[in-house]
């Protein structure tokens, strides 16, 4: 077990996860000041592998569903402040016994916060890992379905006092409607509590080790800064992965379509990559990214958008006018697998084209 034992780890924590988040996973300052509130009034945030975990335990995953988009307001009168904490409540009615842990639904400043927050308010040890590996827009992008998991029941509240449970669906498409459809009814978003697991499912469906990696993460770029070295080298060492460009951001277009945030960035390129141009395709995250037309980068891969100080830029803070680092690494190796594809892919997504892996598109741009 590790124990997140002072402020500049959490602050460490939401910077990694806000990172890997590839441009969603909600706001990290929100994030932020969930876990600050329950560390000052003395709550415990504490990671734990699933090998320290009871074998009859129950693992439940909160999170929130619903658009990024920076103009997105609640629609009616605000009835329920923590909409989330009365999903968990109702979902420990439904299964009839207390729930032995939490797991994080996906990396990001705000829904992996979410988890460790959620954690320290009921007293219970938060899995290291995630149902992810990253960021991403829909619930089909969640490892359960690689393995044939369902993701019911499911609590949904939201805060203008709607309350759903989903006791089954007929297939993730319809469960994916009816929560963003609850979000859109809120206008920004909706509670979820799902996915209860038993551990041996959970062995197989969570990426491991990923809020410790965000910590490690979060923990480099301050530690670069503080040595005056370039924190955005540091993360892409870490990661194992890419620096694929570097520039200024010249157009970013987005619109909130159905409870998501769909649009395109484009940067200008600078220095070495002067007189190139990145396009990256959103969906809340970023899935796609081309260099001058060429593909580089397809989803399940991470693309990241950093500032010069290596913190992440989420896709609600993204502006023109912006400088820009973009790094991408690997997907778990889980997504590259026949079944992972069916669920996050470039053809999941609308595009005509196979996957292809990072390391064979980035020596093809070269």
């Amino acid at each position: 077990m590790f124990e997140v034992s002072n402020i500049e780890q959490i602050r460490d924590f939401v910077r990694g996860a806000t990172i890997l988040g590839t441009g969603g996973g909600g706001d990290p300052d929100e994030g932020l000041r969930l876990l600050e509130k329950v560390f000052l009034e003395g709550k415990k945030i504490k990671l734990v592998n699933l090998s320290e975990i009871d074998k009859e335990s129950v693992i439940v995953v909160p999170y929130y569903v619903g658009t990024i988009a920076p103009d997105a307001k609640t629609r009616k009168p605000i009835k329920i402040q923590e909409p989330i904490k009365i999903a968990f409540r109702e979902m420990e009615r439904i299964l009839g016994r207390k729930i032995s842990a939490v797991l994080a639904s996906e990396l990001g400043g705000f829904n992996a916060s979410l988890a460790l927050y959620m954690g320290a308010y009921m007293d219970l040890p938060v899995v290291d890992g995630d149902l992810l590996g990253r960021a991403a827009p829909e619930l089909h992008q969640c490892t359960v379905h690689i393995f044939g998991i369902p993701m019911y029941p499911s609590v949904i509240v939201s805060e203008t006092g709607n309350k759903v449970v989903v006791y089954e669906y007929s297939d993730i498409d319809d469960y994916e409607a009816i929560a963003r459809y609850l979000s859109v009814l809120s206008g920004r978003f909706a509670a979820v509590v799902d996915t209860p697991l038993r551990i041996e499912d959970a062995e197989k469906a969570v990426v491991k080790n990923t809020l410790s990696m965000c910590i490690k993460v979060g923990e480099a770029v301050r530690i670069a800064r503080g040595r005056r070295i370039d924190p955005v080298e540091e993360v892409r060492k870490i990661l194992g992965g890419w620096r694929i460009f570097e520039g200024i951001v010249e157009s970013y277009q987005y619109r909130d379509e159905k409870g998501f945030l769909r649009g395109e960035a484009i940067v200008k390129g600078a220095g070495k990559y002067s007189g190139m141009k990145l396009r990256t395709w959103i969906m809340n995250e970023h899935l796609m990214a081309w260099i001058d037309g060429k593909p580089v980068v397809m989803a399940p891969d991470l693309i990241m958008f950093l500032n010069d100080e290596g913190e992440g830029i989420t896709n609600s803070e993204l502006k023109e006018g912006m400088k820009v680092n973009v790094i991408a690494s690997k997907a778990p190796d889980m997504w590259r697998t026949e079944n992972g594809l069916k669920y996050f892919s470039p053809r999941r997504f609308g595009f005509d084209i196979d996957y292809i892996p990072i390391e064979e598109l980035v020596g093809k741009t070269k």
